[in-house]
């Protein structure tokens, strides 16, 4: 959970077993039916289906559970196929027009049923950049960033992105199509603890959250370091916790008015009670 607060991704290599895979492409090319804006995920995929199949196995039902909970709902999902030889690079992104949310995100399961090369394209990502809000395309005219990846990956991976991140799916330079199937979800319970916490005091999980990244230097970095103790506090519920007390400094707000200080408000010193004027 501290690397995909710090990455704002991870991925589950080569964890859907092959004969699901083998079904996956036909599957795929017949289409998945879509559904509406927040459909729950028991409506949208019922036991028996394909999708439903695949969200049960324990290791990807374990991930939806740690990152969105129980019950959540569809936000949209889609059949990406990127012919041989063909397409375009995407703009780099972030799969929303503009979400201001700060206690709340939704994750995107992108499920891969072939092996993913590099001349395949792969999606392009931006590791630690889900944080650092954007309007969509805002960062379209960027096609390269420091420390951006690339994905390749075994066939039957699952890979889970923050919707903030910022990515791009890029053209297929390979003789075989390209397959991803997609689903946003969005939560309908508190994302707090839901993950198992026995370790949370580890000190690696401190480590892995002032993880950094060459789109940015140390000092704007710190940046990241704020936004990313913020989001753990959601997480977890611990109101104190800090990454070198950047977001302590933030909130630092006393509101007591010193014996003796001026009171600006009425133009002299003010009295030991707060009250009455000279």
């Amino acid at each position: 959970m501290a690397h995909f607060v710090s990455h704002g991704s991870f991925a589950l290599e080569a964890v859907v077993p092959a004969a699901v895979n083998e079904r996956a492409v036909e599957v795929l090319d017949a289409g998945i039916p879509r559904h509406p804006y927040g459909t729950p995920l028991d409506t949208a995929f019922p036991p028996g289906s394909f999708v439903r199949e695949l969200i049960s196995l324990p290791a990807v039902a374990g991930a939806i559970q740690s990152l969105v909970g129980p019950d959540p709902a569809i936000d949209h999902h889609a059949v990406h196929v990127r012919p041989p030889r063909g397409g375009e690079a995407q703009n780099m992104h972030g799969d929303a027009i503009l979400d201001t949310r700060t206690t709340a995100f939704d994750v995107q399961l992108m499920y891969y049923p072939r092996d993913v090369t590099l001349d395949q394209g792969g999606t392009l990502s931006v590791p630690g950049t889900h944080l650092r809000r954007i309007n969509q395309t805002g960062i379209g005219r960027y096609q390269n960033l420091a420390g951006q990846t690339r994905l390749t990956c075994p066939a039957g991976t699952v890979v889970f992105l923050h919707h903030g991140i910022w990515h791009g799916g890029r053209r297929n330079d390979s003789d075989v199509p390209r397959y991803m199937f997609k689903i946003r979800f969005n939560p309908t319970v508190r994302q707090l603890r839901l993950w198992n916490t026995d370790d949370i005091d580890s000190p690696g999980v401190r480590e892995e959250l002032r993880a950094s990244f060459g789109w940015t230097d140390a000092n704007e970095g710190r940046l990241e370091l704020v936004n990313r103790a913020k989001l753990w506090r959601t997480l977890t519920g611990d109101a104190e916790f800090d990454i070198d007390y950047y977001l302590t400094r933030e909130t630092l707000s006393p509101q007591f008015i010193a014996p003796g200080a001026t009171d600006v408000r009425l133009g002299s010193h003010a009295p030991s009670d707060g009250w009455g004027v000279a």
